[in-house]
């Protein structure tokens, strides 16, 4: 199958400086794997776990409107879990659980297997030959404002570093996270090429930290951030890593 080339959108590429580029960071989430499929489907074994442990419980998670006041509480009453997405989640499930009269400690088993099938990704056809490629030239540190541990998906070998904005304190775009990322590979930010699908988080940030940016836009959507452009705009990893070839 033919490689695809570099996708192009309305606001041309910066081009990639190859021979400055001594570490990747990047990001995982709607890069490697897609993650709503996996949030669902893991909503779907939590409710299972809970129909049987709690039912009461159960019964409150399926309305969408007790869901949406339990997310609205925590951002009220745990502001310190803004960036904690495991955090979130936990205490959310604890809230449903002391509002249905059940035994509030039920809220770490029930994280534990919403989580444990949050790790069971499908990953895109294009991820893990990207990344061996990656990690066979290169320091490659993940860079996410998710919770997924790229050891629990089975991906840890071909990581360096991994950093989170939950463990970090700020996330993406902040410049801080990149830069963090940068030391943790070693380098400097002008060193390394960021690599991720959402222009914001990971365009817009990866930029103003002064590094090179690779935009995965599989969807083919225009870039809205100029002045600010990316080096390259790639349609799949494959292209990418073709493109690192020279």
């Amino acid at each position: 199958m033919k490689t695809p080339e570099p996708l192009r959108t309305h606001v041309p590429d910066q081009g990639l400086h190859l021979s400055r580029i001594r570490a990747i960071t990047l990001d995982l989430d709607d890069t490697l794997w897609p993650i709503w499929p996996t949030i669902e489907r893991a909503e779907r074994v939590l409710q299972d776990w809970l129909d049987t442990h709690a039912p009461a419980t159960a019964a409150l998670g399926r309305d969408r409107n007790t869901l949406r006041e339990a997310r609205n509480q925590m951002v009220t009453m745990r502001p310190d879990l803004a960036l904690d997405m495991s955090g979130l989640r936990r205490e959310s499930i604890r809230w449903l659980l002391q509002r249905a009269g059940e035994d509030p400690a039920l809220a770490e088993p029930a994280f534990e297997v919403f989580f444990a099938e949050r790790h069971r990704v499908e990953l895109f056809e294009d991820a893990l030959p990207a990344l061996e490629y990656l990690a066979s030239r290169f320091p490659v540190v993940a860079l996410s404002n998710g919770n997924a541990d790229v050891h629990r998906v089975g991906i840890g070998a071909h990581f360096h570093a991994s950093l989170h904005a939950g463990g970090f304190g700020v996330g993406k775009p902040d410049v801080r996270i990149f830069h963090a990322a940068a030391e943790a590979a070693g380098v400097a930010p002008h060193e390394v090429l960021h690599i991720g699908d959402d222009a914001h988080l990971d365009g817009v940030g990866a930029l103003n930290a002064g590094m090179q940016l690779a935009w995965l836009n599989r969807a083919g959507h225009p870039w809205e951030h100029a002045p600010l452009v990316p080096h390259l705009t790639v349609g799949d990893l494959h292209a990418l890593c073709r493109a690192l070839e020279g």
